[in-house]
């Protein structure tokens, strides 16, 4: 009896494991994944969708950009702050946009900017909308939870590491700022709930 009992439960963590991986990956990680990150985006470089779900547990900045503005020199602070941050939670992520037009080029042309330009190493997605009935799911929940849509280029919304909308920050808070930065390590601070 007690053999036929535990091959019935080593069938039965078979068979869900099995019925697991049948499920959309996507499915699976919102599982565990905060509302605001529920949301699936072309990656910059090569269009490929990747899951905002993978950055779940991290401090999020979302960031939408554009190549030719007045605060695109943000890139280089927005890497600084990645590259520092980085291994202790930080994740910012890019939205190129030409709502405000200054972002014409192809999704090719904008990671070639960025990268050769700025060395950007963060993640990057593909140009979409940030404001208006246009606007991608992600950015209309920040300007809901928030508020506040962005009003130009490189407005910044900080998420907590619980997925939680902590504030947004105009165009003219630069990546620098000592009230960003504060706000950031205040939220690195936190213990990852993972």
């Amino acid at each position: 009896m007690k053999t036929s009992l535990r091959s019935l439960l080593e069938a039965g963590l078979v068979a869900v494991a099995a019925l697991g991986s049948a499920v959309p990956a996507h499915a699976q990680a919102a599982v565990g994944c905060p509302a605001l990150l529920q949301h699936t985006f072309a990656r910059l470089q090569d269009e490929k969708p990747q899951s905002l779900c993978q950055y779940a547990g991290k401090v999020v900045l979302v960031v939408n950009t554009a190549s030719f503005c007045g605060f695109t020199g943000q890139y280089k602070g927005l890497e600084e702050l990645y590259a520092r941050y980085k291994d202790k939670g930080l994740v910012v992520l890019g939205f190129p946009s030409n709502d405000f037009s200054q972002e014409t080029g192809s999704n090719a042309q904008i990671a070639e900017f960025c990268e050769n330009t700025f060395g950007v190493k963060f993640p990057m997605f593909a140009k979409s909308s940030v404001k208006g009935p246009e606007a991608s799911p992600l950015f209309r929940e920040l300007a809901q939870q928030s508020g506040t849509a962005p009003r130009w280029n490189f407005h910044k919304y900080l998420l907590g590491r619980d997925g939680k909308l902590v504030d947004q920050y105009s165009s003219l808070t630069a990546p620098d700022s000592k009230t960003l930065v504060r706000a950031i390590e205040q939220q690195l601070a936190v213990a990852p709930t993972r």
